[in-house]
């Protein structure tokens, strides 16, 4: 009896081992940024066929590497990557601000579909407030809201924007974010850290007017505390716009890495950004958080560890203190990863794996995001092998948010199993509150327990799929069991699949 509880004991301390160092709910996303075709499409006006070839293959890049979660940018300038109502096509897509793809198809739906029959989820990453990136050489279409609407905007620098002091805006981003939230099946609007623009040396930012016009009981010495008032509003409006349609949808920012430095606050972190959020972009995230305006926040910590005015560690952790409820993730540095590197920390995959390992000795962070998706191309400094050989060895499913109102799935009815024409295939009926389904792979003796990531054979959003016939797949050798995961990614018990031949 003794040896037997050693060996329950011995296993128990190695399924603990397997679930600390692979989770079986971790984010592990991937930006994929439009805007200049940083990422996708790789040029402006190519071919339909292969815009959506590129896509598949980035997704095919983060099933390789293990991850779940895909942030698409739709909305870089006021134009769109879909089909708008209410604004042009994007130049980045088709070459031409206002020209449709051709053949016609919506990037915004095929995405949608592509990743959810991978079990990828789609967050949706809109920019609030920017309208034309560079005054001097892009070109608006005359439907674009800059030329409908010109005195809504203000010309900092080169970047056209929205005024955000103007009630007229939040409404108009509003209508623009129910819009998409309606009409696509989507998991999250993401937004980054492009609120009031970055601070240009010497430029003071011209919102007179509309301060002169929508005070809002601000005195001519509050400005700063006005801007962020105003960023307060269309954040707290987005948010009820988003849940009053569908509240499953998740609201998530990334904001700039510093919220402030303590040298200005002893709130803040022991930094030395040149700007930070509260003070520069004038984004209260704390407020945000306190308020549960937002459901995840993901600050984009881009320095290395121990780095002298913005040390990785010292941010990680003062976010980890400072989430107040809210869902954390670490947006990652992914781009810096470099052999010629000028900060010598870059030129190892190392540095990314001690980041994750410094996030997993953290209880309120759930997991990363990375920046940006062509540098999965790439495979820089050996990542993939680093990743997959210490912490992204299986799949993770996407992690639920205590922010949402849970929504429990119908078990799958009637998983069947058929061989035919040496093809395997597995079918179910889908049933209520189902967005996607894990279909779990087991011994022919080994216990059910889909605790561990180890046992995730697939996950999609399909009823039935088909794989070839093998060692690795025969339903003679292996078990199988399958589950429904709801839209606020809450998992069933799992039902048992049956031969039908």
């Amino acid at each position: 009896m003794k040896k037997l509880a050693g060996l329950y004991f011995l296993l128990f301390l190695t399924l603990n081992s397997v679930a600390s160092r692979y989770p079986k709910r971790e984010m592990r996303a991937i930006w994929i940024a439009t805007i200049a075709n940083i990422d996708w499409p790789s040029s402006s006006g190519i071919a339909s066929a292969k815009q959506q070839q590129e896509f598949i293959e980035l997704l095919d890049l983060c099933i390789g590497f293990n991850m779940n979660t895909v942030i698409f940018q739709i909305r870089p300038a006021s134009d769109a990557f879909y089909s708008s109502p209410y604004e042009p096509w994007s130049q980045w897509l088709t070459g031409k601000q206002g020209k449709s793809p051709d053949p016609f198809y919506d990037p915004l739906e095929f995405a949608s579909i592509e990743c959810h029959k991978r079990g990828i989820d789609l967050h949706v990453w809109i920019n609030p407030y920017r309208a034309v990136s560079d005054v001097n050489s892009n070109r608006t279409s005359p439907s674009h809201i800059s030329n409908t609407h010109p005195e809504w905007f203000i010309t900092y620098g080169k970047t056209k924007i929205f005024d955000p002091g103007l009630p007229q805006t939040r409404n108009y981003v509003s209508k623009i974010v129910s819009d998409i939230v309606r009409r696509y099946d989507i998991d999250a609007i993401h937004m980054d850290d492009y609120f009031y623009p970055y601070r240009i040396s010497g430029l003071e930012f011209p919102d007179n007017q509309s301060f002169v016009d929508f005070p809002d009981g601000f005195k001519s010495d509050q400005r700063d505390d006005w801007r962020r008032h105003n960023v307060d509003l269309i954040i707290r409006q987005l948010n009820d716009s988003i849940k009053s349609i569908k509240p499953w949808v998740e609201f998530g920012i990334s904001p700039f890495g510093v919220w402030r430095n303590s040298q200005k606050d002893p709130a803040g972190s022991k930094t030395k950004a040149g700007q930070t959020n509260y003070d520069d972009l004038y984004a209260d995230i704390l407020k945000w958080e306190k308020n549960e305006w937002i459901d995840y926040v993901t600050p984009q910590v881009y320095w290395e560890i121990g780095k002298e005015i913005a040390d990785y560690k010292e941010i990680a952790e003062w976010w980890s203190r400072n989430s107040y409820g809210t869902k954390l993730f670490i947006g990652q540095g992914l781009y810096k990863l470099d052999p010629e590197a000028k900060e010598k920390a870059w030129q190892t995959a190392d540095e990314i794996i001690n980041q994750i390992k410094l996030n997993r000795k953290s209880k309120t962070i759930s997991g990363s995001m990375f920046y940006s998706a062509k540098f999965l191309r790439r495979n820089p400094l050996d990542l993939k092998e680093k990743l997959l050989e210490k912490f992204y060895r299986y799949p993770a499913l996407t992690p639920s948010n205590e922010r949402l109102t849970p929504m429990l799935a119908g078990e799958p009815v009637d998983p069947l199993i058929s061989v035919s024409d040496g093809k395997l295939r597995f079918s179910w009926i889908k049933k209520e509150n189902t967005k996607s389904f894990v279909v779990y792979q087991f011994g022919r003796f080994q216990r059910i327990n889909i605790k561990n990531p180890k046992r995730i054979f697939l996950t999609t959003s399909d009823n039935s799929v088909t794989y070839l016939l093998n060692e690795m797949t025969d339903p003679d050798r292996y078990r199988y069991v399958v589950t429904a995961i709801s839209p606020t990614n809450h998992e069933s018990k799992p039902v048992k699949f049956y031969r039908s031949n």
